[in-house]
């Protein structure tokens, strides 16, 4: 493209590339910061604190979240210090969804395995479990997603794999529209995470002390 370019022109195009690169640079290490401070906050809860917060996030969680039977919900087990979603999967299949879990297919990709009660589980990467190959792969309608961090508006901080943002690309791609909703507990809201093109918000976030939504995702 360059070389297509008067010199001028082409010096303009090449300041501008490096100066995104840069952008993007100091974006990346901004997000690498402030998920090593959240996520050590998150580490310093014990676990006793840890469930009781769960379960009050869950109660919240079942209550506010509208759908009908049938309807297929993605959930999470949780990893390290993470929110236990169980509780809140439970009451969710209680009242008639249709539950699945992700599993980690390699480095780019995770596929939404169905979640049958009594099922096996097995290790499906990303320090995870859930159901094994042969299980049903779904499409998530609604996605209760695990985070890092959260702000006001919405933008969502994951662990840096980008395994959600291509899968809800994915299924964008193939005309789907999955409500996203965070599973957090509230320490884990910060003033402002940066954001960039390919990261989607939340429609809604959950924690222990209420269920809130964000503008258009």
């Amino acid at each position: 493209m360059a070389g297509l370019l008067r010199p001028a022109a082409a010096l303009d195009w090449q300041m501008t590339s490096k100066l995104m690169q840069a952008a993007l640079g100091e974006s990346t290490a901004d997000k690498a910061l402030l998920r090593k401070r959240v996520l050590a906050a998150r580490d310093g809860l014990d676990d006793e604190r840890r469930i009781e917060l769960s379960l009050a996030a869950a109660a919240h969680g079942v209550q506010a979240i509208a759908f009908e039977p049938g309807t297929i919900i993605s959930g999470f087990f949780p990893i390290r210090s993470e929110i236990d979603a169980r509780p809140l999967m439970d009451a969710l299949r209680e009242k008639g969804a249709r539950l699945c879990v992700p599993a980690v297919v390699d480095r780019q990709t995770i596929e939404f395995r169905e979640l049958l009660r009594g099922a096996p589980l097995v290790d499906t990467g990303f320090g995870t479990v859930g159901p094994g190959p042969d299980a049903k792969v779904l499409t998530p309608e609604i996605m209760i997603m695990p985070l890092a961090a959260f702000d006001e508006h919405g933008n969502r901080l994951g662990y840096g794999a980008g395994h959600y943002d291509r899968a809800i690309a994915r299924i964008a791609a193939k005309g789907g529209a999955p409500a996203l909703i965070g599973l957090a507990f509230d320490l884990q809201q910060v003033d402002a995470i940066p954001a960039e093109d390919h990261d989607r918000r939340l429609h809604a976030i959950i924690t222990e002390s209420g269920y809130r939504q964000f503008g258009e995702a």
